[in-house]
């Protein structure tokens, strides 16, 4: 026999090998996947802590979903009641004109205008359903031509229920919102109207022709007012759901920060380690190589 006798210490040193090879592997993971471990299993207690602020976290995302789905709809309700709030405004200021002139020509086609820009905002849709009609789907203002307006009772002129929106943006807390075109709609279509029941203007204004459009300019007023507060209130609605968004925004971001504590590896120290065991590695291949090579005859010389 000519080999010295290497089997204990070759095994010893095959099993460390094994250990940092997978010391290795598992860094090699850390460092690609950023985590510490790929289950909860591997963080120990620190898991039910993990567990507990991802809970947590998933509500407070849904809460930032839903206020960014609520503020996208009280900002159209704030474009479409501004769109209406500057046509009656500009309607009313060329009546103020015919006044001033004695003279009613060409007003009439800035009435049908102003109806048509009114049925637009009021008929508009988001995502297939109309946003001024509360639950219900179709449009909630029913009239399609000026001429429909005359004698019409106000209320006869909609078809939107007075049911209202809620969201959820955050523990306990419901936010109801909502605006139905009844809200604001009745006395711009009590001066469409009387608009369109003076019909197409000629020459001098007579005495009825003044007080018919003096009587159109008081409902254009009381018009104006419902939209302006309408919106005023809905401008409000908004503030206090962008706070809300804010504080669950902020709260992401404490929670991300105490799950990444638990859950995230620090890739400096990883990187480290992966030098670390690599090293270690290749030395050991070359004392292994070296071990398993050893025979007497080197020393039976």
């Amino acid at each position: 026999m000519n080999r010295v006798s290497t089997f204990q210490l070759t095994t010893a040193m095959s099993r460390g090998i094994e250990r940092t090879q997978q010391n290795l592997a598992n860094a090699q993971m850390q460092f690609n996947t950023g985590k510490k471990t790929q289950d909860y299993s591997g963080l120990g207690a620190e898991a039910i802590r993990s567990l507990s602020a991802r809970s947590v976290l998933v509500r407070q995302q849904a809460y930032t979903s839903s206020a960014g789905a609520v503020t996208t709809t009280l900002e159209l309700y704030d474009a479409h009641m501004s769109n209406v709030e500057t046509s009656m405004g500009n309607l009313r200021q060329q009546i103020y004109d015919a006044l001033a002139l004695d003279s009613g020509l060409d007003l009439y086609p800035q009435v049908e205008g102003a109806f048509s820009d009114f049925r637009n905002a009021l008929n508009n849709t988001e995502n297939g359903k109309a946003l001024f009609g509360g639950a219900q789907t179709g449009d909630p203002f029913l009239l399609n031509t000026l001429g429909e307006t005359v004698g019409i009772n106000p209320d006869d002129a909609f078809a939107n229920d007075q049911i209202r929106n809620r969201a959820r943006l955050g523990d306990g807390l419901d936010v109801e919102y909502g605006i139905v075109a009844t809200d604001f709609g009745k006395n711009f279509v009590s001066a469409f109207g009387t608009l369109a029941a003076l019909g197409p203007l000629d020459g001098a204004l007579s005495d009825t022709d003044r007080a018919t459009l003096k009587t159109a300019l008081e409902q254009i007023d009381a018009g104006l007012s419902e939209v302006r507060a309408v919106n005023g209130e809905n401008g409000r609605k908004l503030a206090y759901v962008d706070t809300l968004n804010t504080r669950a925004e902020d709260r992401i971001m404490l929670l991300e920060t105490v799950v990444g504590k638990v859950e995230d590896a620090d890739l400096g120290r990883v990187a480290i380690d992966i030098t670390h065991y690599k090293t270690m590695l290749e030395a050991s291949y070359s004392v292994f190589s070296t071990i398993s090579g050893l025979s007497l005859t080197n020393y039976l010389r």
